[in-house]
């Protein structure tokens, strides 16, 4: 059902590179996606490599992401882990889950977000739509996002996550959001108790 709703169903940030990726999910932090690209437009032709993030001012690059929100720590997120993809990777974005949570500002969020989009793992981002969704659906019951991951991982494919990811968001932006529901238009209303 979902995927007749949404059949273009995708990550909605704007990308060419893994690395580009890495820092436009770390700026998705309480920020939404539409802003991030806002930022990434001009930040990706300032810094266009791995490189240039390392060595970059930090404080300029905190003026470069103002916007987004929680700027300074996400400033140093995005170098700390640029350094280290540089100095420890040779500038190539790690596609392993355990070496890419030991990236500064890198939690399983941006990790299961690279490992699916560029390296075709299959892995599931939790967001704030899967929380909420999930939880309404009674596929889980909690609100920790590792625990919502490996409940749901039990449940569906691994072949399905990405793509049942990417449903659930976009569900969860132009159908079921937050405070103003469109129930009568959802066509998963049968799989929800409330």
């Amino acid at each position: 059902m979902l995927l007749q709703d949404f059949p273009d169903a995708k990550c909605s940030l704007h990308y060419n590179t893994a690395h580009e990726l890495l820092v436009a999910t770390i700026l998705s932090a309480q920020c939404t996606d539409k802003r991030v690209n806002q930022i990434t437009a001009s930040l990706f032709e300032k810094y266009p490599t791995p490189k240039a993030f390392a060595y970059c001012d930090v404080m300029e690059l905190a003026k470069d992401v103002h916007s987004c929100g929680y700027h300074n720590q996400k400033a140093k997120s995005i170098q700390g882990s640029s350094l280290m993809i540089v100095e420890e990777f040779g500038g190539e974005v790690p596609d392993h889950m355990d070496t890419l949570v030991k990236l500064p500002g890198v939690g399983r969020k941006t990790a299961n977000c690279v490992l699916g989009e560029i390296y075709n793992v299959p892995s599931m981002v939790i967001d704030t739509h899967m929380i909420r969704i999930m939880n309404l659906l009674n596929f889980t019951n909690s609100r920790d996002a590792k625990i919502i991951e490996f409940d749901l991982m039990a449940i569906f494919m691994d072949k399905d996550w990405v793509k049942l990811t990417h449903l659930i968001i976009e569900h969860g932006r132009a159908v079921c959001i937050a405070r103003r529901p469109k129930c009568g238009t959802c066509t998963i209303i049968n799989l929800c108790p409330s």
